[in-house]
């Protein structure tokens, strides 16, 4: 196995309560970048939870306003809505240097220079937004990182996501449930999966591909992605073989006569060129 894979298995193998959130998140960028050099971003995290002085704080609801004052206001930390899309968005050692990203991302830089202070908070994946949640004297108080650390309720939470998916939807408890770790790093997955096929860089999207078939395994739908992304890249054979490992475990899938139709067009190219 490529060695950053099996790195990637290795954290994934953690029990989840006891995976490093900031590690995957890098670990995820060095798809990205690399050349990139974990322990030097999780110093900057060290130096950001050192600096904010929310450690000091007993009470936990003046320590997570501090952290968010600190984050948001001073160091400036903010949503990239100009250029939401760029592929630096999703890569938290990029966040740390430009102080912009998305949602998740964000919330991930929350999430571990919280935990650093003694602050438990954790993701929430509202449909469409993804928002964090802080455990208070019992309560939970809602944030959104993307929007400067902003408290929300669960009414305008529920315009967030309206406004996000453009259709009023009805949020229910579930909505507001936390997420594992392994969750929140393959929603990462995904959304940079999407960035790169929206910029056609096929051999990027295949290695994220790569990543989200160790997290989710073998037998998931991300076979046929595979397939499809082999074929873009013109290994017919390789693509051929995962479309038909695809076809043969999900029999009933929607769309299973799409992919054996293509599979058709495939052996008709290869073929052509025996």
């Amino acid at each position: 196995m490529d060695p950053d894979l099996q790195a990637w298995a290795d954290l994934l193998r953690t029990p989840d309560p006891e995976i490093d959130l900031a590690l995957g998140a890098l670990t995820i960028a060095r798809l990205e970048y690399p050349d990139l050099i974990a322990e030097h971003h999780l110093k900057r995290l060290d130096e950001l939870a050192e600096r904010s002085g929310a450690r000091g704080i007993s009470d936990p609801l003046r320590a997570l306003h501090r952290l968010r004052e600190f984050l948001f206001d001073e160091e400036g930390f903010r949503g990239n809505a100009d250029d939401y899309h760029e592929p630096a968005n999703s890569c938290l050692n990029e966040v740390l240097e430009r102080k912009v990203g998305i949602p998740i991302t964000l919330s991930v830089l929350m999430i571990e220079v919280a935990r650093r202070v003694g602050l438990r908070v954790q993701g929430i994946g509202l449909p469409g937004h993804f928002v964090v949640s802080a455990a208070v004297g019992g309560e939970s108080v809602l944030l959104d990182p993307f929007a400067g650390g902003t408290v929300l309720t669960q009414e305008t939470a529920a315009d967030l996501v309206s406004r996000a998916l453009g259709r009023r939807v009805a949020l229910t408890a579930e909505h507001f449930a936390a997420v594992t770790k392994r969750q929140m790093l393959t929603r990462m997955l995904v959304n940079l999966r999407g960035v790169y096929v929206h910029r056609e860089e096929w051999t990027k999207s295949l290695a994220v591909i790569d990543h989200l078939l160790v997290a989710e395994g073998e037998g998931s739908l991300y076979v046929r992605d595979r397939g499809t992304l082999l074929v873009k890249l013109g290994h017919l054979i390789r693509g051929a073989a995962e479309w038909e490992r695809y076809v043969r475990a999900h029999p009933q899938a929607p769309d299973v006569d799409a992919i054996k139709r293509e599979l058709r067009r495939v052996r008709q190219r290869l073929a052509t060129l025996n």
